[in-house]
This record gives C-alpha cells, structure tokens and sequence, in this order.
C-alpha cells in the first residue's frame, strides 16, 4: 500500500542505485555462503549421528541441536566480544553457520531414520563402495529434507537483522530498519523491502522446482528395517573431533561469554520479580504462536505433499514470502492494519501471536511437508477405500504417520518465538515484557552483565523444548542404526 502511493520514478531511481546493487549481491552472497556451509556441516552431521558407529552419538545429537536455543544476536554479540576482529561478513557468516545448521541436521536426521536400508544393501550386492552408496542411494533420497532445511536457513538469513547488525555487516535487512527508523521518507524502505521479498520467492520458487516430478516414499510391503551402521575405524577421532569443534563455535564459546558476564556483574544483585515476569511472557507468547501455527501449517503443508501444480507451488511461496519478509515489516504492517482497522485489538497478546504464525508458518510446514512426503501414499488411498472420509484419513492415518515431523515443526516455532525479539519489541501488550525484551533494554544501554541473567534465561528455557524434541523423534523413529534390527521388509 506504501509502494502504491509513492511516485514511480523515485521508485525506480531508487532501485537502480549503485548502493542497492551492492547491498543486494552481499545479501544474495551471505544466503548462499551461509546455507552452504549449513547443508555441509548439517548433512554431515546427521550421517555421523545416524549411520555411523561414532562413539556417544546420543550426546552429540543433543549438541548438535542446542544452538538452536542460542538466538543469533546473542551468539553475534558473544563473539564480536571475545574476537572483535570477527566482525564483518566472515564474522556474519560464521555466527549464522552455527546458529542454522540444526534446521538441516533435524530434519536430515529424522530422514535417514526413516529410510529402509534395502537399497542401500542391494547398491552395495552390485559391487558399489560406500561413498557410492551414499552418494547414488542415500543422498538422493534426502535431498528433500536437505532442501526444507536449506531454504529455511536461506530465508532465515535473508530476513536476519540482530545478528548482522551487530557484526556490523550491512544487508538489505539492515538498511531498512535503518532507513524506517531514521528517516521520514520511507520510500528506500519500501524498495528494499520489495526486493527482499522478490528475491525470497525466487529462493522459493527455486527450491520448488528442485523437487518437481520427485518420489521419495517407502513403496514396499512390511515395516522398515534399521540400516547397518558404518564403520568409522580410524576416523572415527577425526569425525569427533569435527563435531567437537562445531559444539565449542556454537555453544562453548557463547555460554562461557555468558559466564563470564554473571560473573562480572553478580554484585550487582539480580531482580527475580522482573525475571519471573519476564520468563511468563516469553512462554505464554511462544506457546500462543506454536499452537496457531501448528494449526495452520497442518492443512498447507498436507496440501503440498499430495498435490502439485501450480496452486501448490503459490501457495508455497506465499507462506515462505511471509518468513523473508523482515520482522521490522511484518510489525509496522500489522501495527498500521490494527491501528486502521482493529483499534480493539492494537497492541494486544493475539496480534504478537499473529506475527509468529506469519514470521514462523514456513518452519512448521517444511516440517510436516517433509514428513508426510515420506509416508506411503498407499496407506490414505487403503483407509479411503475402506470407506473413510477424508477427514477421518487426514487424523487417522496422515497425521501420525507424520507426527514427528510436526512435533518438529511446533517445536522449532516455539524456539523461534521464545527467541523473536523485532516483533515483540514492536507489538507487544503495555506493561507485558520478555526475556528477549527485557535482554535488548540492558543491551540497548550496554548495560551487558545486567542483561546476562536474561541471556542465560533465555538459552535455558529453549534448550528444554529443543531436547525434548530429540528424544520425541527418536522414540517415534526407533533405536539408531544397527542397535535393534528389525524384522525384514520389502524392497523400496
């Protein structure tokens, strides 16, 4: 609506500036640096986690996921702190790294559980070596996993802002909440903001045709068999030593950071009555917006998995559009549609919780859309020829089969909403505070051991749903390769 009121010409004399060129090929260059080095650090990883005889793998698939209970300007600023020489797009792209893989290590692991190890064994029955076999069998069949969880690392750095400001790297993201924040004149704004969502549904759109025309489901008779683990030998220390390294970069280093801040400012006394009220509202929000966004990632990502076309493929785009536009943006809109529209609900609980369900839809419905990729289409079309309505096929048979990779999705929004800070700080209900709030008042006046409680608090409370949905996938998924095999199944 903004865009529609502002005068073409300076539209497009905006758009052809050398500086919005620029600030277009660093964006462009971060995502693809960043989701790089995620789909290699993440797909490596789950391989070690799940077909692999690595010693203590349950403790690594619990470290492998904790970064993600680190929000990425807490992980900016611990590491711009300790390393200032760290700042700039190497620094950027490094803090985004550790703070995104687990996006492609969950889903990539939760695949190569489901996998049965049938065409695995018959690549190797025709003389194929292992690399080979990981390369021509496994990859192929979790490329569609890789592929959820790259773009949502892709569209999560598109859309960043905390952690690259305070690297001090400029992006697109940077220059509109600069540019609305300092200046009466939003059209630049606007522009960049216009083509940050264009750039997302070509990101999109992307990823999209990658899987068009593309089956990954179990099509044979019986239940899957657990795959044989791969003999590390020699190279087991060198594969612990890798996930090692990764652990202290993401975890080690912040937490210590952490630490250190505590320490500093223990003297000062802690304010438990501000703490408390603080964890309340983080809770009571991010529960509100993984609820609604479960919901509704439910029906789209179902949709997706069972029907293409061209309907499906907007769809798409329209969710995942919604998650790369900049949280600054998606606020200011929200605040002008209730200001105009909804006065009685301008500034309340369910207007936050909305800005979730837009921000984080696309991790819920990758999620589910992976999941249900997976499962056999034969099942729903054997419960609808037994005479179920397709509601009834829908909560009998599609969901649990899919179950896991909903947990997943509901558990990574309630992470990301326990985490979302622009929103929050422009949304929130007067009087209703957060950790991340209460977090970005004491930073916002470097105020930087009063704002470590908060720090801690906020990594300990999203480190709970985040170890909780490792345990919840493996029980669902079953023991890990070659620890229980189970009985023989058909061939995929």
């Amino acid at each position: 609506m903004l865009a529609s009121r502002a005068d073409p010409a300076v539209l497009g004399a905006v758009l052809a500036r050398p500086r919005t060129l620029e600030l277009l090929l660093v964006t462009v260059a971060l995502a693809a640096v960043v989701t790089a080095a995620c789909l290699v650090v993440g797909v490596g990883t789950a391989w070690l986690l799940e077909r692999t005889d690595l010693r203590g793998r349950r403790a690594w698939a619990v470290l492998a996921v904790l970064p993600l209970a680190v929000p990425s300007y807490v992980m900016a600023y611990t590491w711009v702190s300790a390393l200032p020489g760290t700042a700039g797009f190497g620094g950027a792209a490094l803090v985004l790294t550790l703070s995104c893989s687990p996006y492609v290590v969950l889903p990539v692991a939760a695949s190569l559980r489901g996998l049965d190890p049938a065409p695995e064994e018959a690549a190797r029955s025709l003389g194929l070596g292992p690399g080979a076999v990981a390369l021509r069998v496994v990859l192929p069949q979790v490329r569609p996993a890789a592929a959820s969880g790259g773009l949502l690392v892709a569209v999560y750095v598109l859309s960043d802002f905390g952690a690259v400001a305070i690297m001090r790297q400029e992006t697109l993201t940077r220059s509109i909440a600069t540019g609305l924040g300092s200046s009466f004149d939003r059209t630049p704004a606007v522009v960049l903001s216009l083509l940050l969502v264009a750039l997302t549904v070509l990101v999109v759109t992307g990823e999209s045709r990658s899987r068009a025309g593309t089956r990954y489901a179990r099509l044979g008779p019986g239940s899957a068999r657990t795959a044989r683990p791969a003999r590390l030998g020699r190279a087991g220390a060198p594969a612990a030593a890798a996930l090692g390294l990764v652990a202290a970069a993401g975890l080690g280093l912040p937490l210590a950071s952490i630490v250190g801040w505590l320490v500093v400012g223990r003297s000062g006394g802690l304010d438990g009555e501000r703490l408390l009220a603080a964890l309340g509202g983080s809770v009571g929000l991010a529960v509100g917006g993984a609820v609604l966004t479960t919901l509704a990632a439910l029906p789209v990502g179902v949709l997706l998995a069972r029907r293409g076309g061209r309907l499906a493929r907007l769809l798409e785009a329209a969710v995942f559009t919604g998650h790369g536009v900049p949280s600054v943006v998606v606020a200011l809109s929200l605040v002008f549609l209730t200001v105009r529209y909804l006065p009685a609900v301008y500034l309340t609980a369910p207007v936050v919780v909305v800005a979730y369900a837009v921000l984080f839809l696309p991790m819920a419905v990758g999620a589910v859309r992976a999941s249900v990729a997976q499962s056999a289409p034969v099942l729903e079309d054997v419960a609808r020829s037994l005479g179920r309505r397709p509601e009834q096929v829908l909560r009998e048979v599609t969901v649990p089969l899919a179950a896991p990779g909903v947990a997943a999705g509901a558990a990574l929004v309630l992470l990301s909403g326990m985490k979302e800070l622009t929103a929050t700080l422009m949304l929130h209900p007067t009087g209703t505070t957060t950790l991340a709030l209460a977090l970005w008042d004491e930073t916002a006046t470097r105020s930087y051991a009063a704002a470590a409680p908060y720090a801690a608090a906020v990594v300990l409370v999203s480190a709970l749903p985040a170890l909780l949905l490792g345990q919840h996938g493996r029980r669902r998924a079953g023991p890990p390769a070659g620890t229980a095999p189970g009985p023989s199944g058909g061939a995929a």
